[in-house]
């Protein structure tokens, strides 16, 4: 007779496991190859990306405004209460595959019906020889239970291990987070003193145009100069003050940009702008693009986004499968709290197990295993694009730094001509050799030239930034 139900228990478990199967779906692996070097390129393996944020920074001023954003931006503190979020996360999954043990207490009165079959039994039957049942009813209870999911499938342990793959993911996440952080106060900065320099350049313009502007009044009271040249030279004058404001204006903007990033109130931004144009751009070495995969942040991240997507697949294919659980329990039970101590007679216990799996009407879960497979084929997408795109950063970047400098010599050329033409155009018109014309446009000439030198020394030292981000610096 035991011999036939344990082969009916085992017919049946049969039976629930082929009903269980269900066809795995498969989705192809990341494409994780990159070039051997970097587009005009020697294959060298030195990298700028494993150089400390402050030792890349020579500036004492930059570096002290991104030790303060570090401790004090909003974003990123917020992104470290993300972090604490799912690490909370993986010891509620590693306590889901751990028994459970519970304590209770409880307490009852119940009074039944004489002409009742519980009732009727009650009234016939005595606790103790010459005591009947107490009426009304009480019981008194005092236990521990315990329960737990045979994890015979891993699916609690692979629902953990995504739940630390996600945490590696936000760490990952928070680094690279730090590495924009860096890169912008460094942007921001140099944009800073690039508006410093320029407003410079308009200043002494002004004094060159206000020279310029007494000496064709002068000329106009000796009748060797019209009305006409003395407009035109007051109107640039006014024109160059106006500008004066709208950079002033964006000084103020930029500070503040810089102040919130480090998360504090408007204040002013200590800088360096007197050696703007003597900085040195040094020359950065690139490495190999397959140190991509290990330098940058966001692809570290989509790497570990990747795992736990592989994992919660598994999970999902789990939910297909029967799950088995062992639950127990032992206490006292009586009708009066001072029998509760009265063992044998008031002890309980209980052990139980069971077996569940889903049979008809799987939808849902057929629907939640398509979907994790389609989350893993996104992440699978996802991990290639940011590779793809971390290459591109970089030749694009490298590209950049070696047009710029080419870029700046030539601007630089043109500078000095252009200073020297303004020279040359004041002795002309002064000799009436030439017209006031050819010394506004030399002027205004001159001037925007050295305000586009600015800004293309700016572009070259944020360019640097840029490839120091995109090789992944600036989070260690």
């Amino acid at each position: 007779m035991f011999k036939h139900r344990i082969q009916n228990i085992l017919l049946l478990l049969l039976v629930m496991l082929a009903c269980s199967c269900v066809s795995t779906l498969k989705v192809r692996e990341a494409n994780t190859t990159v070039p051997e070097q970097y587009q005009g390129q020697s294959i060298d393996t030195v990298n700028s990306a494993l150089v400390n944020w402050k030792d890349f920074f020579s500036d004492v001023h930059l570096t002290a405004l991104i030790d303060t954003a570090l401790v004090n931006n909003q974003e990123l503190n917020i992104f470290l209460q993300q972090m604490a979020v799912a690490k909370n996360e993986i010891k509620a999954r590693k306590g889901e595959y751990l028994p459970f043990l519970n304590y209770g207490a409880s307490t009852e009165v119940e009074k039944v019906g004489e002409f009742t079959r519980k009732g009727a039994v009650e009234k016939n039957l005595s606790v103790r020889e010459s005591e009947a049942f107490p009426e009304p009813l009480s019981n008194y209870t005092l236990g521990l239970t315990a329960s737990w999911e045979l994890d015979v499938w891993k699916k609690l342990r692979n629902s953990k291990k995504a739940a630390v793959m996600d945490y590696l993911a936000t760490v990952e996440g928070k680094n690279f987070m730090v590495t924009n952080l860096v890169a912008e106060i460094a942007d921001a900065y140099y944009e800073l003193v690039a508006l410093d320099n320029q407003l410079a350049i308009i200043e002494q313009n002004l004094e060159i145009q206000q020279n310029a502007l007494h000496i064709v009044r002068l000329q106009k009271q000796a009748a060797r100069a019209t009305e006409l040249a003395v407009k035109r030279f007051e109107a640039e004058v006014l024109k160059n003050r106006s500008g004066k404001y709208e950079i002033k204006q964006q000084i103020i903007e930029t500070e503040n940009r810089i102040n919130f990033l480090l998360g504090r109130q408007p204040s002013q931004i200590d800088r360096t702008s007197g050696n703007f144009m003597e900085s040195v751009v040094d020359a950065l070495s690139a490495g190999i693009p397959a140190q991509l995969l290990r330098n940058r942040p966001d692809i570290r991240r989509a790497e570990f986004e990747l795992g736990a997507a592989k994992l919660n697949v598994k999970v999902a294919r789990a939910n297909f499968y029967p799950s088995f659980g062992l639950k127990a329990g032992v206490g006292l039970e009586a009708f009066k709290p001072k029998f509760l101590t009265s063992t044998p007679e008031s002890l309980l216990y209980s052990l139980a197990g069971d077996v569940v799996g889903p049979l008809i009407n799987r939808n849902a879960i057929k629907a939640e295993y398509n979907s994790a497979n389609a989350r893993q084929l996104q992440a699978v997408f996802e991990y290639e694009k940011t590779i793809l795109n971390a290459y591109l950063e970089v030749v694009n970047g490298l590209s950049n730094i070696e047009n710029l400098k080419k870029n700046y010599e030539y601007k630089n050329q043109q500078v000095n001509a252009l200073t020297k033409s303004i020279e040359i155009s004041n002795k002309l018109f002064q000799s009436a050799r030439a017209d006031y014309m050819e010394v506004l446009l030399t002027q205004r000439d001159a001037l925007e030239s050295k305000i586009e030198l600015v800004e293309t020394r700016k572009e070259q030292l944020k360019a640097r930034v840029a490839i120091f981000r995109a090789l992944g610096g600036g989070w260690k």
